[in-house]
């Protein structure tokens, strides 16, 4: 058993509920069941990724979301889709799958324009009430060490059935002050593995969104 290599959905996890994280997680006791907007959005991001690659035209089913695709299209410079990243321990790049691949990530789009690089994930929910920059900030600073001619990225949420876009920007100046705070995020999950201690966390999600039902907060007790 491992909390590595972490990566923002399993630190958002952990920091939802430690104990749901643990469980599901951690020993895998609970697999992840399909939805059908989890389906959805697996097969947007497939004819998203065919849309920019190619000359394909996007699938019909998706042509609400083709004016923000052709004009993140239409934006100079190398285009990468579903890039899977990886890190080391020491914030060294790697390949996703290397043996010593300590943290994980994969951005949607992006874009390497010189020292410039754009950074895109498409959010397939139907609004950006609930929007987590954090994911960003991960992303680009992933991107930093892969592609080091990157100076800046711009980086954004694009929520394509509401058409929001939440952006924010980073200077690779700026990455070891933001490191520090997800070094810190990361070292209270090692805490937890660690020392074994999985408490959980209440919530409005327990009782009818959570399968745990070894948590005394469940809703079947």
């Amino acid at each position: 058993m491992s909390i590595k290599p972490w990566s923002f959905s399993r630190i958002k996890a952990f920091e939802q509920c430690p104990k749901q994280f643990y469980h599901e997680k951690i020993l895998k006791q609970y697999p992840v069941v399909e939805t059908e907007a989890m389906r959805y959005g697996t097969e947007f991001h497939k004819a998203a990724e065919d849309f920019m690659q190619g000359d394909a035209p996007l699938d019909p089913r998706f042509e609400f979301a083709l004016p923000a695709l052709e004009s993140l299209k239409s934006k100079q410079g190398d285009k990468l889709c579903e890039r899977k990243m990886g890190l080391t321990e020491n914030l060294e790049p790697c390949d996703f799958f290397a043996k010593d691949v300590w943290f994980r990530g994969i951005a949607d789009l992006i874009i390497l324009d010189d020292d410039l690089a754009w950074v895109i994930d498409y959010k397939t929910g139907k609004n950006a009430r609930y929007a987590d920059k954090g994911q960003l900030e991960l992303m680009a600073l992933t991107v930093f060490k892969h592609f080091p001619q990157v100076k800046k990225v711009r980086a954004g949420l694009l929520f394509v059935i509401s058409k929001d876009l939440i952006k924010d920007s980073y200077e690779e100046q700026a990455s070891p002050i933001l490191w520090n705070k997800w070094l810190t995020n990361y070292n209270r999950m090692e805490t937890a593995f660690d020392k074994d201690v999985w408490n959980p966390k209440p919530s409005g999600l327990c009782r009818k969104h959570c399968p745990v039902i070894e948590c005394v907060h469940n809703g079947s007790h």
